[in-house]
């Protein structure tokens, strides 16, 4: 059987699943005039983080390379970036890395023209001109070969491990298996679990990517001792442990069920792009929600499937997040937010494969156009950048 989604192809041959006009500040300072433009703008949405000035060379570079990716993305059409002028974010780099794709990108510099209120109205004009001139695409079908999904788990309880988590990784076995790729992460719930992502590591658990997914696990706990702190004894956190998780290594053997059972091809750092690799890839990012779904959304994800069992309602602004719920009982409580019923497994009225087959229809309808829950409901505002180091 094949496969196939309704998707908007890009100049560069990458295959978006929505078509937005993508509103980028390159530092914080820009964030208000930002705000303003994507209020007024019907079609744009903003990536109002809080970076860009006075931290340290890795972390400008960082900042850099994320919002250059994001504004890459398939899903996005069209760029409109609003810099202060004086940032430390290479924000002319940003700028020519867009127009590489080909699609349409612009940039407004506050200073430049005077100030807020003259930079909310060419902000405005901008994105209007942006808006109208992407308006027009069509959707084509695509092969499913072409998707790129990320994963991750939030708010996680008992059923988690049992229910969501195994429908995900049934789904990204099925997409990597149809020539797909699956990206997932979350360093932090890799603890007392690594040596069984090692081992699925191509090369074995000794081979370079073996050793990678270790030194990552290593990485993040070093960073954690560096200021007297222990990563073992931060997790589960106080909802997990009220949701029946026991210790850290009982989460992390939940979590990377997710990822399901072919081997895993690599190891990405937080701002890299996937581009045109294939197959099953980890990448180095946190746990908390608005720097991971930043760092998935700039590796070229079109969607993601985001297991919780507690109830994690929030989504990404230009990266459908489909919330599939483990607990039958958190379902009916925030049928607003959960868009698919994994609990049906919990009490025994499907399967595993069963509800698997139905994520996976869900995620193909979502990349050809239907709005996930938190999409329809607008909440998707919250969005950061993982840094290394402190402002300075």
């Amino acid at each position: 059987m094949q496969y196939t989604f309704q998707g908007y192809r890009r100049p560069d041959g990458k295959v978006g699943a929505r078509n937005l006009v993508a509103v980028i500040p390159t530092v914080i300072c820009a964030n208000d005039v930002g705000q303003a433009i994507c209020r007024q703008v019907q079609g744009t949405i903003g990536y109002f983080h809080h970076q860009g000035c006075c931290q340290l060379p890795t972390d400008l570079k960082r900042v850099t390379d994320t919002l250059s990716n994001l504004g890459q993305s398939a899903n996005v059409g069209a760029v409109l970036l609003v810099s202060l002028g004086c940032e430390g974010t290479d924000h002319a780099r940003i700028f020519e890395e867009i127009r590489a794709t080909k699609k349409p990108v612009e940039i407004i510099r506050i200073q430049e023209l005077g100030g807020t209120s003259r930079a909310i109205q060419a902000g405005i004009d901008a994105a209007q001109r942006l808006v109208m001139e992407i308006s027009g695409l069509q959707r084509e079908t695509a092969d499913a070969s072409k998707i790129i999904m990320s994963i991750k788990c939030g708010a996680s309880d008992s059923t988690s491990g049992l229910a969501s988590n195994a429908v995900i990784g049934y789904v990204a076995d099925k997409l990597v298996d149809l020539g797909g790729t699956v990206i997932f992460g979350e360093t932090t719930e890799f603890l007392g679990g690594e040596h069984i992502l090692a081992n699925r590591a191509v090369g074995g658990a000794d081979g370079p990517v073996g050793q990678k997914i270790y030194e990552i696990v290593n990485r993040m706990e070093a960073r954690a001792k560096s200021i007297g702190e222990d990563m073992r004894g931060g997790q589960p956190t106080p909802g997990n442990i009220a949701g029946g998780l026991s210790s850290i290594e009982e989460k992390s053997l939940g979590a990377i069920v997710k990822s399901g059972h072919r081997p895993i091809q690599g190891v990405l750092e937080y701002c890299d792009r996937i581009d045109d690799k294939k197959g099953l890839w980890i990448k180095d990012a946190p746990g908390r929600e608005p720097e991971i779904l930043t760092g998935m959304a700039c590796t070229g994800a079109q969607a993601m499937m985001f297991s919780t069992g507690r109830g994690a309602p929030q989504g990404f602004p230009s990266m459908p997040v489909i919330k599939i719920c483990g607990n039958p009982n958190t379902f009916q409580h925030m049928e607003h937010d959960m868009d698919l019923n994994a609990g049906r497994i919990i009490i025994g009225e499907k399967s595993i494969e069963e509800v698997g087959e139905e994520a996976f229809a869900l995620l193909l309808r979502v990349l050809s156009g239907q709005m996930t829950k938190n999409e329809a409901l607008g909440y998707f505002g919250s969005m950061d950048i993982f840094c290394l180091g402190p402002v300075i």
